[in-house]
Order: C-alpha cells, then structure tokens, then sequence
C-alpha cells in the first residue's frame, strides 16, 4: 500500500515535475480533506476530555496522517524543567493510527532537548495517550498499528529519509515526529 504513495527511487530530486507516487498522494490529500469537520469535531472532543491541555492540530503535508496534539501545561515548578506532548495519528493511506509523545525543555523561545516516545510511553504520559486513542477509535474505523509493525524496515524513499532508515511508521505517518507546531 505504502509503495502507492512514496518512490524506491529518487529520479525526481531537483525536478519541476511531480512524480506518479506525489500525485496520487496530493489527490487523496483532496479527497480527505473533504472529512475535515469531521476532523475539527474530533479536536473538540477531545479538547472537552482533556480539560487541563491545550489541543491542537498538528496535521502536515507530505505526511500522510491528520495528527493532533496535546501540550501539557506550562509549569513554573524548578522540579519539572520538561513539558510533553501527546501526538494521536490517523493514517489517511491505511486504516490505522499511532500515538507517540515527545518530552521537551521548554524556554520563551524554542523547545531543546526534544525526545521522541514509542511505547511504552512515559508515566505521565499515559493517560492522555488513553484517552486520545479512545477518542480516535470511537470517531474513526482505525486500529492502533502494533510498534513491532510500524518499525518495519520499507525501501521507500519519505522524504527527508531515505532506506535503510524508512519505516512503515514513515510512511503511514510521519517522517519527522519532533516536528510539531
């Protein structure tokens, strides 16, 4: 399914012309963008079961998911310097989603010492990861994809990675976790 969407080669590199694969994921782009109140819906609801975190949309192309995210709260506690973040994806090429966290410091400007969680997630993570995926299976017909799966080695080109480091968590989601709003 994968191989639908993202090249095993890169003759496309430093070219004005899209490549078959590019298409075809920009034209499924449009036609899921289409189930976006659906999507905005989704956010509310989670933003209601999750009171105390700031809920946002964390969907971006060329990734192949709508994602959201759950910011934990700011802190002035010296003990707690690192902040997370719960990211929830459902996969617009198969019927699957993924959860990972992403533990940060946070200062006024940018976020350092940026981590990226697969499960099992950390303590404090947890319950935001259940209630998300919770809210993702009630509102969409996906299955959570197992970590032994998503960490399938795939000769498939997402960019900015290249095989052999590519998954199939790459390619059904995102090939730049850290890279959140």
């Amino acid at each position: 399914m994968a191989r639908r969407y993202w090249r095993s080669d890169r003759p496309y590199d430093y070219s004005f012309d899209t490549s078959l694969e590019n298409q075809r994921l920009q034209d499924l782009w449009e036609q899921e963008l289409r189930k976006l109140e659906e999507w905005w819906a989704f956010l509310d609801s989670l933003r209601k079961e999750l009171p105390g975190l700031t809920i946002g949309d964390a969907t971006a192309t060329p990734d192949a998911c709508f994602r959201c995210a759950a910011y934990s709260p700011r802190t002035s506690e010296p003990e707690r310097p690192t902040r997370f973040i719960v990211v929830g994806c459902v996969s617009i090429l198969a019927p699957v989603y993924t959860l990972y966290g992403v533990e940060y410091a946070s200062s006024d400007i940018k976020r350092r010492k940026t981590r990226v969680y697969f499960e099992p997630l950390p303590s404090d993570m947890r319950q935001t990861a259940e209630v998300i995926a919770r809210r993702i299976e009630a509102t969409f017909t996906v299955t959570a994809l197992p970590r032994e799966i998503a960490e399938t080695p795939i000769p498939l080109f997402v960019e900015p990675l290249k095989p052999p480091q590519t998954t199939l968590f790459h390619a059904f989601f995102t090939s730049e976790p850290d890279r959140l709003p």
